[in-house]
């Protein structure tokens, strides 16, 4: 059911912290970065809605430590009083306000504290609700508390499918992709489980925004949503200027410093390591180039990754020259990552189906050449500005390697068809998409 419009000159938008209070981050995590950002740059207040694990208390500075606390077990409860919290949940949570206080300090590796005026808290509310819809297929509604002295958000705005709805406000949710019912073999998602949820945010949302147009098809065609009630905003690159304007000299000496690893002289992937990303193929392909140029390898696990990792796992295991040519690391810092991309002969991202794909689109915008694939929205995104394949294809992906090895001026010319590309994804071009997606909800 459609929520009030909005009058306010200024408006304020609340974004989900369900990724955003994730230690390492994730691409959710990332969008939802980049929308509280871009918020404040088109005139609007952000505030963020978490769901720690920590009560409420009467300290205003406790409750802000609740948000960044360091991950350790939660207290265990009662099964009668877990079963109490997952029953109510579909009655109704009420979020408390937190001032930012500046005391405390966030953490650096999640991204920092994000660009938000306030902030919002349910203890567990995520958990819980998740919990509530796995067992009565219920959504729970959230209330603000804006007796704390906290301006109410006039829009929320849901980053992913979590079965939560804000009162008496336009819900706005984003979906990133399908690939649960697109490509079913590469999560584990129950299934019938998801599906609910996603037809429960397509009668619910006031309107829905998707990242590419083969994601907008997708929530038309699959969830029988209504073309007017869908709006692609596309995604932007946000890269600190203090990263990309760092000079070549610099980069190059902590590449040797820290990987030794010369300047433009390796290939990286970076992603979770799970199935549609496609590492398997992209190993197997690197491995039959017969190429001396090594390999970066950037993720940490996700699921289902054994078969993914096998042949890796294989070749580190018996050792020799092979395994010599590929680099493994769970985890980078962002500012180290955005080295490594500058660095690289060519990013590897073949993936078999993206809801967006910004890998791709930050490798073409720090200046580095791109072998993608052809599938999902893949080609909305590289245009015709990276090496595309099939991403079955091994026999395809290798001769893209050799290609990319050997060819300095394909290389050039990818980096500069890959930098005319990525303008087309600008901050601007987001500004006035995320507009217009909240003009559709009475925010101006």
């Amino acid at each position: 059911m459609p929520g009030p419009a909005v009058s306010a000159s200024r408006g304020t938008v609340c974004v989900d912290g369900y990724n955003l209070a994730l230690a390492k981050g994730s691409g959710i995590a990332t969008y939802g970065r980049n929308l509280l950002s871009t918020l404040g740059q088109i005139g609007f207040e952000g505030q963020v809605l978490y769901g720690p694990r920590a009560a409420r208390s009467a300290s205003n500075i406790l409750n802000e430590t609740a948000l960044v606390d360091a991950d350790r077990p939660g207290r265990k409860l009662k099964k009668f009083d877990r079963f109490l919290r997952t029953l109510t949940s579909r009655n109704g949570r009420t979020a408390w306000p937190i001032h930012s206080s500046g005391e405390v300090v966030w953490p650096s590796r999640g991204g920092g504290r994000p660009e938000a005026s306030a902030f919002w808290a349910a203890q567990d509310l995520f958990q819980i609700a998740n919990r509530s819809f796995d067992a009565y297929r219920k959504e729970t509604p959230v209330r603000f508390d804006a007796s704390g002295g906290v301006r109410a958000p006039d829009v929320m705005h849901w980053t992913a499918t979590i079965p939560l709805h804000a009162r008496g406000i336009p819900n706005v949710y984003t979906i990133h992709d399908l690939i649960p019912l697109r490509l079913p073999h590469t999560t584990l998602d129950d299934k019938p489980g998801y599906m609910a949820l996603c037809q429960a945010i397509a009668k619910r949302a006031d309107h829905i925004a998707v990242v590419s147009e083969t994601t907008r098809q997708d929530v038309i065609r699959l969830l029988g949503v209504s073309e007017d009630r869908v709006t692609n905003t596309y995604q932007a690159v946000h890269l600190p200027t203090a990263l990309t304007s760092r000079s070549q000299a610099d980069v190059t000496t902590e590449l040797e410093g820290v990987f030794n690893l010369g300047w433009k002289d390796y290939f990286l992937h970076f992603g979770a390591v799970e199935p549609k990303k496609n590492l398997g193929r992209i190993v197997e392909a690197y491995l039959a180039s017969g190429l001396t140029t090594p390999l970066v390898i950037v993720g940490g696990r996700a699921w289902l990754d054994e078969g993914e990792t096998a042949l890796l796992n294989q070749v580190m295991r018996d050792g020799g020259p092979s395994a010599e040519r590929i680099r493994r690391y769970e985890y980078m810092p962002f500012s180290l990552l955005v080295s490594l991309i500058r660095g690289a002969k060519a990013t590897l991202f073949p993936s078999l189906y993206e809801g967006f794909g910004l890998p791709v689109l930050e490798s073409m915008a720090l200046s580095t050449a791109v072998l993608t694939s052809t599938g999902g929205s893949l080609p909305e995104v590289a245009g015709d500005a990276a090496i595309s394949v099939d991403p079955y294809d091994v026999q395809a992906m290798t001769r893209g390697l050799r290609a990319l090895d050997a060819d300095e001026g394909l290389r050039n010319d990818l980096v500069r068809r890959g930098l005319a590309q990525a303008a087309r994804f600008s901050v601007a071009a987001y500004e006035d998409r995320l507009k217009t997606l909240y003009g559709r909800v009475g925010l101006s």
